[in-house]
């Protein structure tokens, strides 16, 4: 299968394309964002990297006319889980968060919490291909980001907010002067996951705590999550103050518990480290 096959998008205006793995049919199916700039195009996110995400973006023009006017497309993962990072070793610049750059420079995949089954792939990428072959590929970050970086597009500028919680090295992206919130799997509209490994609930309530406050500030209008649709500043206060109300509770604690020991099981029975 090409890539021009696997993949589809959207232009959202503005330099903005919003790109999915046609055949991946999972929830686990992550949003790919491709965010153009007068300096420096980004792609955040890239999927589980079956096809050449590279290839797709150049064929169908999505970079503009001239492209090589600008530095090389840079591919940012908003953290290290595979449905995400499985295609950050396409791109030549790789930027992660400095607490996950070890998971992806070794190809740890029970970090990246490799987890992906046949049945969700509806057609397969090469003939004879299946999921249990599948692993996340070692990149080493050529940009290694922290909390207050910006990114600079050229005409636009994107903060880096670290927002653990999800995931130790999880980031939000905001563009500040648009008021856009590139999310990743901090939030997005659907259930918070809060128990894989290095997952930590009291970094999520945290996380949580500052997107209300993000919202409360007037400094979002619109999320770009790492799943499922768009949606608006009512909507994230909303999700994080839920999250915040009852990850406390008692049967909030014991359902993390219980799916944290059965997720931490079977990713080491078919992620052993000694494979990594």
């Amino acid at each position: 299968m090409s890539a021009a096959d696997w993949y589809a998008h959207k232009s959202l205006g503005d330099g903005l394309f919003w790109i999915q793995e046609r055949f991946y049919q999972s929830e686990n199916r992550a949003n790919i964002w491709l965010l153009r700039g007068t300096h420096q195009d980004v792609v955040i996110d890239t999927g589980l990297g079956l096809r050449s995400l590279p290839e797709y973006i150049d064929a169908k023009g999505l970079l503009g006319k001239d492209p090589q006017r600008k530095n090389p497309l840079l591919a940012i993962a908003t953290h290290a889980h595979f449905d995400h990072s499985g295609g950050l070793h396409q791109f030549q610049q790789v930027g992660v968060h400095s607490a996950e750059v070890d998971a992806l420079a070794n190809g740890d995949n029970f970090e990246t919490v490799t987890w992906l089954s046949d049945r969700e792939i509806a057609e397969a990428p090469s003939p004879g291909w299946r999921a249990r072959h599948y692993k996340v590929k070692a990149v080493q970050p050529t940009h290694i980001l922290q909390e207050g970086d910006v990114i600079n597009l050229g005409d636009r500028q994107l903060t880096v907010l670290h927002m653990p919680g999800h995931s130790r090295g999880s980031i939000c992206l905001h563009d500040r002067e648009n008021k856009l919130l590139f999310s990743g799997d901090v939030v997005y509209d659907g259930a918070m996951i809060d128990w894989l490994p290095y997952s930590r609930v009291s970094d999520y309530i945290s996380s949580c705590e500052r997107l209300v406050g993000l919202v409360d500030s007037e400094q979002v209008d619109q999320v770009l999550p790492g799943h499922y649709n768009t949606f608006g500043a009512k909507r994230l206060h909303r999700i994080a103050s839920t999250y915040i109300s009852r990850a406390g509770t008692c049967p909030a604690k014991f359902s993390t518990f219980a799916w944290s020991t059965l997720a931490g099981v079977a990713l080491r029975a078919s992620n052993p480290r000694s494979a990594c």
